[in-house]
């Protein structure tokens, strides 16, 4: 049996190589830091679906911007794509925005918040308890020495 699928050599290629051609070839104004966070290509090759994030662009309305702007340069990037790899057929575009690194930010920072609170209750309850403990003396050491003097 083959270690690795040819649909995933294919996808790790065609990730690389628009990884390059968006950052380097595209150059519509109105795209933003864009970055390749995966490939996943059909059983025929017949398609790739490509999976973006956009650095600092969490906004609705520039997200859908930039896919715009990446489905418009659709056919641009499939034909230089066709130039840099040799494959009988280039899989056709299909953009769409990778929201688990914003869900995986928003998880990372409640866990953080989470945390914080946690070591805060127990600062204070250690706090507490360590105040108790000055207070009363369970063994009656603090009168002895007092008497002792």
């Amino acid at each position: 049996m083959r270690e690795f699928k040819r649909t995933d050599r294919v996808a790790d290629q065609l990730q690389k190589e628009l990884a390059v051609l968006i950052q380097r070839e595209v150059k519509d104004p109105r795209l933003g830091m864009v970055t390749v966070s995966g490939v996943t290509v059909s059983r025929d090759l017949g398609y790739s679906d490509v999976y973006v994030t956009l650095l600092g662009e969490q906004e609705p309305e520039r997200i859908k911007e930039n896919l715009q702007v990446l489905k418009r340069a659709a056919g641009f990037l499939r034909s230089q794509i066709a130039k840099r790899i040799k494959l009988r057929h280039v899989p056709e575009l299909r953009f769409h925005f990778d929201e688990s690194v914003v869900r995986g930010q928003q998880l990372s920072s409640l866990i953080d918040e989470a945390v914080t609170t946690d070591r805060a209750r127990y600062q204070n309850d250690d706090d507490d308890y360590q105040d108790a403990g000055q207070d009363s003396d369970p063994d009656g050491d603090a009168q002895q020495s007092e008497e002792t003097r």
